[in-house]
């Protein structure tokens, strides 16, 4: 796999709004591909032991994120970025990362420096070309918005059930479901939008839950965070299973993220699969929650309220994560997209804006006789 010579993987680590991400910018194979989606699903089939070595123990962590600087497939674009997540996700875009690789690209210099007070580029993703304009001073991007790509509302207020089989495991582990406060009947199904903003979200709208014995998902707050975790995994596979979406021009099926959002406060909790989900094993009911406001969450909650009328073309929109850092949104524009059954939709074009801070420059190192080449998990913060 990496062979008889120790390997050295180059990243410079940086988060925005809390979460982080580790920007590799050298050290990685070539990776063909005629497409930035090619190139996602050479990674995703062939070096999906990269991920795991930069993500998982002992030189990971839960939360990490990886971002290969790659060529582009395009003359109009800088450099092409991949995206790979805990879980073998490869998003085809991601808000809080594209911050992160524009602020390195710009600090080290990869980008050269513009004699303005800002600085544009394009990037390459599997998602499409998204525009970069950054706002600089003393080399530092103190401001980086990300013109997204295209972003819509692809299912508005579907009840998406709970399979009968598995109800009673569900009420064990999630007994708050099984109802009975006040004479709260028992939740058999919840409602959802599924909308697209870079990547396939299940948008679930805390108001409807309510919790017996203090157990509230309705708070997003930083000490629920196991609970919206559990909870959260097993709506998007309900999700998957009963409302099921594709792109229209990508290969890109879902759902594959889920939202939990207060409208009150304008607060989000986005939970990231960190394992393959099985029915039939109650552990694999985990998953992680994104420190940030989330960039392609905030899109698509976005696109999920244009739907709805509550923003309109011009109107801006401030995002908080479960740690109340923000992101301030954007619609720059409407349009409409032919969806993959063949309806149309409204959509939006978005813009996102938020700030990274490098924290550590660092080579990963992988010696030939390290027993834990592809890194590990442990089920007790995994």
């Amino acid at each position: 796999m990496w062979g008889a010579a120790t390997k050295h993987i180059t990243t410079v680590d940086a988060h925005c709004g809390g979460e982080p991400a580790r920007i590799v910018t050298s050290g990685l194979p070539t990776i063909p591909g005629k497409t930035m989606m090619e190139k996602r699903a050479y990674c995703m089939e062939h070096l999906d032991h990269y991920r795991k070595v930069l993500l998982q123990e002992p030189r990971g962590s839960p939360c990490q994120n990886a971002d290969y600087i790659v060529p582009a497939c395009c003359d109009e674009a800088v450099f092409g970025v991949i995206i790979a997540e805990q879980g073998k996700v490869y998003p085809a875009m991601s808000g809080h990362n594209i911050i992160c690789v524009a602020t390195v690209l710009i600090e080290t210099g990869m980008v050269p420096a513009s004699s303005s007070a800002e600085c544009s580029f394009k990037l390459d993703t599997p998602a499409g070309l998204v525009t970069i304009v950054a706002a600089t001073a003393a080399g530092k991007a103190e401001r980086v918005t990300i013109h997204n790509v295209e972003s819509w509302c692809e299912k508005r207020s579907v009840r998406v059930p709970l399979p009968p089989r598995h109800l009673p495991r569900i009420y064990q582990q999630l007994p708050f479901l099984r109802g009975g406060e006040g004479g709260r009947g028992a939740v058999t199904a919840v409602e959802v939008d599924i909308s697209y903003g870079g990547m396939w979200y299940v948008i679930v709208d805390v108001a409807q839950f309510s919790g017996d014995g203090g157990v509230n998902p309705a708070q997003l707050s930083p000490s629920n965070g196991k609970l919206l975790c559990k909870l959260g995994e097993v709506l998007k596979q309900c999700a998957k299973e009963a409302s099921p979406v594709t792109h229209p021009h990508i290969d890109y099926p879902g759902p594959d993220i889920l939202a939990f959002v207060d409208k009150r406060h304008d607060q989000n909790a986005v939970i990231m699969s960190n394992q393959t989900f099985s029915w039939d094993d109650d552990s694999t009911w985990s998953s992680i929650i994104d420190r940030s406001p989330c960039g392609t969450g905030t899109c698509a909650v976005m696109a999920s309220k244009f739907a709805r009328g509550e923003l309109s073309a011009g109107s801006t929109f401030v995002h908080k994560s479960i740690i109340l850092s923000e992101f301030e949104g954007a619609v720059l524009s409407t349009g409409t997209v032919k969806s993959a059954d063949g309806t149309a939709k409204q959509s939006i074009f978005p813009s996102i804006s938020g700030t990274a801070w490098i924290y550590q420059y660092a080579t990963v190192v992988v010696h030939p006789t390290d027993p834990f080449q592809q890194g590990f998990t442990v089920g007790d913060i995994w």
